[in-house]
């Protein structure tokens, strides 16, 4: 079945400039530590009817039962990763929570990596701040990590009031694997430390989404292809526990910080927020794809191999989004790792 979403008016700003840019690069080496991996859900199979909630203390991010409920309450750690044909196979988005991906320029999406409960000491490879970002972390309380930004970007950041810093000597490093800008990578347990050393706040997040369980009826969807620009196309396969991500016709991976560990890309759920794409720019320096997250749309939520349509909706960036049926009741999101993709609505999403 196909989707296309009519295209909203496009939006424009106009930011003043101020700041300066990233903190001086600094080259350190990784630490090691036990990462704690990331619980998933499984699902039994494209019959699955219901998805029970947890019996203990549930992720905020993932409304699962938690495998270290001694760390939910604290803050969230917002990465955002580079996704450029040589910065991957990325690293730390199979231990992340959640995943935003979004659009940027040169017709590529970057993704933003949720830690919570959970953290790693080899995520990236990390790269610049754009716009829309900070209407995403910041109804969550998230400290957001980048590589740097135009200054004019970070006055909007600023101005979201999001507490963020750029590389800095201790949670990031360079790997000699891989050349710059694509070789950034960061520590979440050192950006923990230097999120305290800077005095940001240290709150849990509000529940991401109200989970609940997916109608037993819900339509298939067992392949969604998203055409996402004329250059990035992706496909996500059921394979009975979670969705694969594809570029193509082979598997997007993930890589370990042993640089020999890998595998596929998996999330529980996509979720698919249509949003209007406008372009952003300040008073200096280069202007930037950006996304309209705030007011109202179509979500479209995958899990279990299946799909339901309804409607997001939202008056500030302040908030996070609410996601309601036809008839205005509550779409609950079943428990599970959630990619939500920022979507152009002038493209389609076809399964």
């Amino acid at each position: 079945m196909k989707r296309s979403i009519p295209l909203l008016i496009a939006l424009s700003l106009v930011f003043a400039a101020c700041g300066s840019n990233a903190e001086e690069t600094t080259t350190t080496t990784s630490t090691t530590i036990a990462v704690a991996a990331e619980t998933t859900t499984t699902s039994t199979s494209t019959t699955t009817t219901t998805t029970p909630l947890p019996p203990g203390p549930g992720s905020p991010l993932t409304g699962l039962e938690s495998e270290y409920p001694d760390q939910l309450d604290r803050r969230v750690i917002a990465i955002k990763i580079d996704n450029h044909a040589n910065a991957r196979p990325q690293s730390g988005l199979e231990t992340a929570a959640a995943v935003y991906e979004l659009p940027v320029e040169a017709s590529l999406t970057r993704f933003i990596a949720l830690f919570h409960d959970q953290d790693s000491t080899y995520v990236g490879p990390n790269r610049s701040g754009r716009p829309t970002d900070p209407t995403l972390v910041k109804p969550l309380g998230a400290t957001f990590v980048i590589s740097g930004a135009q200054p004019w970007v970070q006055s909007v950041i600023n101005n979201y009031d999001v507490d963020w810093f750029g590389e800095v000597r201790g949670p990031s490093f360079r790997i000699s694997t891989r050349r710059a800008p694509h070789n950034l990578y960061l520590n979440t347990f050192l950006v923990r430390a230097e999120a305290d050393r800077r005095g940001f706040p240290d709150d849990p997040p509000p529940d991401m989404f109200t989970w609940g369980e997916f109608p037993a009826d819900a339509e298939p969807a067992t392949e969604i292809f998203f055409d996402w620009t004329s250059v990035t196309k992706i496909t996500w396969k059921w394979n009975g526990s979670g969705y694969e991500r594809y570029l193509g016709e082979n598997s997007h991976n993930w890589i370990a910080e042993d640089g020999g560990t890998t595998g596929p890309i998996e999330m529980d759920t996509l979720i698919v927020i249509y949003a209007s794409r406008y372009t952003a720019s300040g008073s200096t320096g280069s202007a930037v794809p950006a996304m309209d997250a705030v007011g109202t749309g179509v979500v479209q939520v995958f899990s279990e191999g299946k799909v339901v349509e309804g409607t997001w909706s939202r008056e500030s960036a302040d908030e996070l989004f609410v996601l309601t049926n036809d008839d205005g009741s509550t779409l609950e999101v079943p428990p599970g790792r959630p990619w939500i993709n920022i979507f152009p609505d002038n493209r389609t999403v076809t399964w």
